[in-house]
């Protein structure tokens, strides 16, 4: 029979028990930990927006908006889609993010998961629009592009259960991995068309412990374990991200196989560095390589039986109910126009990968920009490149604050290194923004992270917002009269020191940004800025 484009549609986008790939088990689990993952990141920003985008925090939403708003006109909607232009003051920020777990709880409960993950979407883009600096982490493109390929990947329905009479889509289920293998790849990529030599000898893993931007007391270990393990972890990272990865597309063993060979690694860098929820995104979708058959083999043979079909396989066929044929006449009505759109939109997410993935081989490759630049904004089809360039040192930015510019107190950080002895803890996938922002500027200057300054100007002013962000207040009863921000050099201490409960060793190398004094009448002043090449730079 002769392939037409309808047959062809059907064939990639519909939902067919007798013929979708099954692979009901490991979307059941996938969604399960989709919806945790959405927890996580909508608890982190309950946590921390007022002090981020609130009205008196960092880089407050409104001003943001209003910047928009002014130079971009009714585009605005389209280049920073986010439910924050009805309103962005301090309770509509705890409001989405309330929005925002309760949706994601309910995704976890397998209570309507298209409803939820659209819900679920729609909160963290606006969230994510909104951040500004404090929104320009690979995960969260991850994260936004996994969840709308998810509405297309989860099955319909209040209750769904395992979706036995809606299993995925071949296309959905193959963006999913797209997204999976390129996260893999393009990093790949990255490291050799970066240049860095330390990837080409393999000592990129020498320090890579120490100076990620916040490791764990696991980490430490890690950095003192032997020469030859680093240089052996670098070469397995190369030839898994270049070459293992593409297992994928191999058959059903093989993928068996990469699966195991992937989830030791994230689970190993889960446990000494915290990249909140990259890396538990990234195993999550791994468990899409594996199908009903291996995953059911772990199951009692009852349940096995019970909710993957026959012991061969073979998919389930549950009878319809009478309420179901009544509204499966309703349903055929709209079917084939959302058939044709899910084609559209998917295969316009597909393109949009598949380019950015070319370009980074052959950047002048003639392919249609547009495409791409259009969906840029929504961050659903992202290009990735992850540890291009090693850090060649660690640098903690602190925040001081005196009273008679003499005695300078810190500003103790939640989870930023900061106290030699204070171990490194591990709290992942929570993604404490501020913290993270500051490891990023550190290795810039602040003319470039202007946040740092604002951070200075908002402590001296008390802002409720802002001290949420850090652990304590050291000035409970007035804020101080001066502010200052200096860089330390930090390194992993020795075994030796590490008996005497000294996790740290750090040098202090100056002044990072102008240093500020609020005058009698209010007014705050500059008292002092850093010198040219004072900074050691990255």
């Amino acid at each position: 029979m002769p392939l037409s484009p309808a047959r062809i549609v059907r064939w990639l986008f519909t939902s067919d028990p007798a013929q979708a790939p099954r692979r009901l088990a490991a979307r059941w689990l996938f969604l399960r930990a989709l919806g945790t993952i959405f927890f996580s990141a909508f608890y982190s920003l309950l946590r921390q927006a007022r002090g981020l985008i609130g009205p008196d925090g960092l880089l407050p939403a409104k001003d943001y908006l209003d910047a928009i708003r002014q130079t971009e006109g009714a585009s605005r909607f389209w280049y920073a889609p986010t439910l924050f232009w009805l309103k962005s003051d301090s309770h509509a920020l705890l409001l989405l993010a309330w929005v925002g777990l309760i949706a994601s709880l309910l995704l976890i409960l397998n209570f309507w998961p298209r409803g939820m993950i659209f819900a679920c979407l729609v909160v963290y883009l606006s969230f994510i629009s909104a951040l500004q600096t404090f929104s320009s982490y690979q995960s969260d493109g991850m994260l936004l592009s996994a969840g709308f390929i998810s509405l297309f990947f989860a099955p319909p329905g209040i209750w769904p259960r395992w979706g036995e009479r809606h299993p995925p889509s071949r296309a959905s289920l193959f963006l999913l991995l797209v997204v999976w293998f390129t996260i893999y790849f393009e990093s790949g990529i990255a490291k050799i068309a970066g240049g860095d030599p330390e990837w080409r000898n393999l000592s990129a893993m020498d320090d890579y412990y120490q100076n990620g931007p916040l490791p764990t007391w696991i980490a430490w270990h890690a950095q003192h374990l032997p020469h030859w393990f680093h240089v052996g972890t670098a070469a397995f990272t190369l030839a898994l991200e270049l070459v293992l990865v593409w297992m994928a597309l191999l058959p059903r063993r093989f993928r068996m196989a990469l699966f195991w060979l992937v989830t030791p690694l994230q689970i190993g860098i889960i446990l000494t560095s915290n990249y909140a929820f990259l890396n538990y995104l990234v195993l999550v979708l791994g468990i899409l390589l594996l199908d009903d058959s291996y995953l059911a083999a772990l199951l009692p043979s009852g349940l096995r039986q019970a909710k993957f079909g026959s012991p061969d396989g073979g998919p389930a066929h549950p009878k319809p109910s009478a309420a179901e044929r009544h509204w499966g006449t309703v349903r055929s009505a709209f079917s084939a126009l959302g058939l044709w759109v899910s084609a559209f939109v998917l295969t316009w997410v597909f393109y949009s990968i598949a380019a950015q993935l070319v370009w980074m081989i052959l950047p002048s490759f003639p392919l249609p920009t547009s495409p791409v630049s259009e969906l840029e904004p929504f961050r659903i089809a992202n290009q990735y490149g992850l540890f291009a360039v090693m850090t060649r040192g660690r640098y903690e930015i602190e925040f001081q604050g005196s009273n008679d510019g003499k005695t300078w107190t810190p500003y103790p950080f939640r989870y930023k290194p900061q106290d030699p002895r204070e171990a490194p803890g591990i709290f992942a996938p929570y993604q404490p923004r501020f913290d993270w922002n500051l490891w990023f500027a550190s290795l810039d200057n602040w003319q470039q992270n202007r946040f740092v300054v604002y951070a200075e100007e908002r402590l001296l002013a008390g802002s409720p917002g802002v001290m949420e962000l850090f652990a304590g207040n050291p000035f409970p009863d007035a804020p101080p009269r001066q502010l200052r921000s200096v860089v330390w050099q930090y390194w992993f201490s020795e075994r030796a020191e590490k008996k005497q409960g000294i996790w740290w060793r750090r040098e202090l190398i100056g002044l990072y940004a102008p240093a500020l004094e609020r005058q009698p009448d209010g007014k705050v002043v500059i008292t002092e800025i850093p010198q040219p090449g004072q900074r050691i730079r990255r």
